[in-house]
């Protein structure tokens, strides 16, 4: 049986190339390497051909397109067989919307808020303008509506076997109201001429008998769609009469005649720009065709966790980790269900393993919501990355970007810019819902109606400028002191920023938000309002600080991109090891079952790429210099046109760190162009700069692929291709010893390690969908069987092949595995360290009881490997670990770093002794 609480998580990205029996036939790997769970990505019905699960469909059924049940049981008795436990990546926020394959966003396209799947949806269904009933925008024309329209690309077509009618544009189905079947009957036997034929007649004595299917009346409408179906020859008949409907060129009747159809719906086409302006659904982020799910609901709560509550009952689900939970309108609510629902279907109360999605801000805390282990460890990948950082080398490298982008090194104001671009673009739809709803709270009461809808949007708008977190948690009892403090000191910034004169508007919109709009003795405004807004903010400002940090300002700010990841601070400074220690006794003591990651599917460089580029910090002066010969060198490879310039010259500078972070050591992979060309494109829309995704610039873009097509080209760019490679080289001997101690302490701090799909071998991928690339598990097994008795001074050796840090991440798990107790429960002790080379040693025990061990890990050791050019010599380090109360007492760090840059050391507390062993 595996452990309830998992030693090590090994994260697999299932796919139609990668399904359940292609993991089932890994799991003796898995089990070899010492993994105690598999942690998967969605696997509940998928959007067909999706390559990450996460446009769900239908929750209820297991995709087909990774096996089905059939290939998931398959998989479980794999994983069974081998004691692996399974963690599923469970999206409880949203689903795949649009197409033609959700069947309750297809039942909602047909009755609208008849349906009863409407509740499932946050739809604001009477803020479309200019119509008079209430609908949903649907943003999927390619071009314009009209244009559309007119040429023919709506189509109305018949389902013979449904007795049903649908409009389609492209693959879009459009499910037509059944309250105008009756009327369409009409006219389709009209215009094809069958109204004295037995079918034509029967059709419309059908379309007479029913006409109560002129009000949304669900009951009739199964049996009106099954007679019709049965009708003999309706189907001719119909398909020829669908000519009054056939718009296209030269078909103006059919065009207004197809038109006025389809606005009698309950849905609004429309152009695909309109959503950044329009639309009236809750998405996830910017993405149109992932539509939030109002899972507060209890019907919609259950109903997408029913596959769930079966794989548990049946013990083939040991853990869940839930994706966005920043998405939720109550997740304390949420996981008080979840409990429920676990404990429910385990039968008896048992540990059941569960961690959350969250991004958490400097110095924010999680919320300790019910039965939640910890998050997924964005935080602890940055506490990692930043206390493996030279502080010394920070400084110059912000000098650096400073010259080259001509701006302040000041990440805050480029932040709140980013933001205000956010919200005139991406999340103006969600952003004018908002302040829609709250004009309509001030304008119930005579007290605040004199608060116009611009004043009221302009103070808003400066609320979420100066948010500084992904969102609070409010539950219907109103704000925790945290969150009320939150709210007011950001209320407060807000209101130093305004011009205008206040007259209790900050403390009206501070009101709305925490709900004290609606204390006793308070003026009356609507309650349902005032809910409905503090709830949809908390969901609202999460997207808008992702959109606006992750992708927008981490593609703008490039000091070091080794800063610039999830969860992260571009401006970052190194973290102290007094610090790091405290914050590993914190967790220890509040979230000691929290995962740890390094790597996953949403960071934004591959593990190695980013220990990689902690090397320039290093070595910034060789950094800033090669720069600049590669700057001139490049020069005539620069696109430019008129006032363009492709790249831009902080763009270049961005690429440059990309290239050293990405580049290939061995044989050159043959994608690597194109990879780096299509990194560049996304990197350059994502930072909205010369170009976006709402309008993106051709001539930039086509510029961007041109240069780094010329500079990757070894007849163009000889001289620039052998200086890169050579200092490439370097930063990667630099970044494999801190790719070294960055899995050292993921593996041995508190928390549970998560091991991202392929990163037993350096990985220097990008930015997905690069990261989620096959992995060799063939390659991967075969390389197993020559590490299982690691020679470190072969492998040190031979380092760029990768097989040392296999061989190292494989003796951590063993470790983990043969000491559960130590590193799953035990406490965390920082242990002093003195000697000249002090700073660059970060030293801890791990203890449970008396059983114990000592962790040794360097830090900033380019000096010790002659700059980049010879591996780490860690004889030449004079430092000492004091470690009071272990059979060890005082550690000489030369003796146990002789090959690598880390040690592991079991020993036991004092005051038993025993002899220690030591990993290396």
């Amino acid at each position: 049986m595996p452990p309830a609480i998992p030693t090590a998580t090994y994260r697999l990205q299932l796919t139609k190339e990668f399904d359940f029996d292609a993991a089932a036939l890994i799991a003796p790997y898995l089990k070899a390497i010492g993994i105690s769970h598999v942690y998967a990505s969605p696997f509940t019905k998928a959007r067909a051909g999706s390559t990450h699960g996460y446009d769900i469909v239908d929750h209820t059924k297991l995709n087909p397109e990774l096996g089905g049940d059939a290939g998931f049981e398959r998989m479980s008795a794999a994983l069974k067989k081998n004691d692996l436990g399974l963690i599923l990546d469970f999206v409880p926020n949203h689903v795949g919307v649009h197409y033609a394959d959700n069947p309750w966003w297809l039942d909602v396209l047909e009755w609208g808020q008849a349906s009863p799947h409407a509740v499932s949806f946050d739809i604001d269904w009477e803020t479309l303008p200019y119509r008079a009933r209430g609908g949903l925008l649907l943003p999927i024309i390619g071009s314009s509506y009209g244009q559309a329209l007119e040429n023919g690309e709506i189509e109305l077509k018949y389902d013979a076997k449904e007795g049903s009618f649908s409009a389609w544009y492209y693959e879009h189905r459009l499910p037509i109201a059944p309250e105008r079947y009756s009327e369409m009957l009409r006219s389709i036997v009209k215009e094809a001429d069958a109204g004295d034929t037995a079918a034509g007649r029967a059709i419309l004595t059908l379309a007479g008998k029913h006409k109560g299917l002129r009000h949304p009346n669900r009951s009739e409408a199964p049996a009106f769609k099954q007679q019709l179906a049965s009708i003999d020859s309706a189907a001719d008949i119909i398909t020829r009469g669908l000519d009054a409907y056939r718009a296209g060129p030269d078909r103006p009747a059919q065009v207004q005649t197809l038109h006025m159809l389809l606005e009698r719906q309950h849905y609004k086409l429309g152009q695909w720009r309109l959503a950044s302006s329009e639309i009236n659904y809750r998405r996830f982020f910017d993405v149109n065709t992932l539509a939030g799910l109002r899972v507060e609901d209890a019907g919609t709560f259950e109903a997408i966790h029913t596959q769930v509550k079966r794989l548990i009952a049946e013990d083939k689900l040991q853990g869940l980790r839930l994706d966005h939970i920043d998405g939720l309108r109550d997740p304390s609510q949420y996981f008080q269900r979840l409990r429920r629902l676990i404990r429910e279907a385990q039968g008896k109360a048992r540990p059941f393993y569960v961690v959350v999605e969250k991004i958490l801000g400097e110095d924010e805390k999680l919320v300790p919501f019910a039965g939640v282990h910890g998050t997924t460890g964005y935080e602890w990948l940055n506490a990692i990355t930043q206390v493996l950082v030279a502080e010394k080398g920070l400084e110059p490298l912000g000098e650096t970007w400073r010259q080259v982008s001509n701006t302040s090194p000041k990440f805050a104001p480029l932040l709140v810019e980013a933001k205000r671009r956010v919200l005139d673009t991406l999340l103006l739809s969600e952003f004018t819902v908002l302040t829609r709803l709250l004009a309509r709270i001030a304008n119930g009461h005579y007290s605040t109606r004199d608060f116009s809808a611009d004043t009221l949007r302009q103070a808003f708008e400066l609320y979420v400028l100066h948010f500084p977190v992904y969102r609070t948690y409010l539950t219907a009892a109103g704000p925790s002191a945290l969150d009320r403090q939150l709210i007011s000191d950001t209320i407060e910034k807000a209101r130093a920023d305004w011009f205008g004169t206040d007259e209790g508007l900050f403390d009206f919109l501070r009101d709305a938000l925490t709900l004290d709009l609606l204390k006793p003795g308070r003026p009356a405004h609507s309650k349902p309002r005032v809910r409905r807004f503090a709830f949809k903010v908390q969901q609202f400002t999460g997207p808008t600080m992702a959109k606006s940090l992750e992708d927008t300002a981490f593609y703008r700010y490039h000091k070091l991109l080794a800063l610039n990841e999830v969860g992260g601070e571009p401006a970052a400074e190194a973290m102290p090891v007094k610090r790091f220690h405290d914050l590993m006794i914190q967790r220890a003591n509040e979230f000691p079952h929290g995962m740890t990651s390094t790597a996953t599917h949403d960071t934004k460089r591959g593990e190695d790429a980013r220990t990689r580029l902690l090397a320039l910090a290093e070595l910034p002066g060789e950094w800033a210099t090669a720069v600049s010969r590669w700057k001139l060198l490049n020069a005539p490879h620069v696109i430019v046109d008129g006032d363009m310039r492709s790249p831009s010259a902080p763009f270049e500078y961005m690429l440059y760190q990309a290239l050293v972070g990405a580049w290939e050591l061995d044989a050159r992979d043959e994608t690597f162009l194109e990879r780096m060309q299509a990194y560049a494109l996304k990197a350059a829309r994502e930072g909205k700069e010369e170009t976006s995704w709402l309008n993106p610039h051709v001539a930039y873009e086509d510029g961007l692929k041109e240069f780094l097509a010329r500079i990757l080209d070894p007849e163009k760019s000889k001289e620039f291709i052998e200086q890169i490679d050579a200092f490439a080289r370097r930063m990667a001997l630099i970044g494999a010893l801190n790719s070294l101690s960055q899995i050292t302490l993921k593996a041995t701090i508190p928390g549970m390690p998560d091991f991202y799909q392929g990163m037993e071998f350096f990985d220097t991928s990008l930015v997905d969908p690069d990261n989620r690339r096959p992995v060799d598990f063939a390659e991967r097994v075969a390389v197993l069987e020559k590490i299982r008795n690691p020679d470190w001074a072969a492998l040190t050796q031979n380092w760029t092949n990768s097989h040392v840090k296999f061989a190292w991440t494989r003796e951590l798990l063993k470790l983990r595995s043969d000491a559960a107790d130590v590193f799953t429960d035990g406490d965390y002790e920082p242990l002093d360290v003195t000697g000249p080379h002090a700073a660059h040693i970060i030293a801890f025990a791990r203890r449970h009881q008396r059983d114990a061990a000592i962790v040794i890990v360097g830090r900033a050791l380019a000096g010790f490997t002659d700059g980049g050019r010879a591996w780490f010599d860690g004889t030449k380090l004079d430092a000492t670990v004091h470690a009071p109360g272990y059979a060890l007492g005082d550690i000489r760090v030369a003796e146990h770093l002789k090959h690598l840059p880390v040690a592991v050391i079991r020993t036991q507390a004092a005051p038993k002794k025993m002899r220690s062993t030591r990993l290396q």
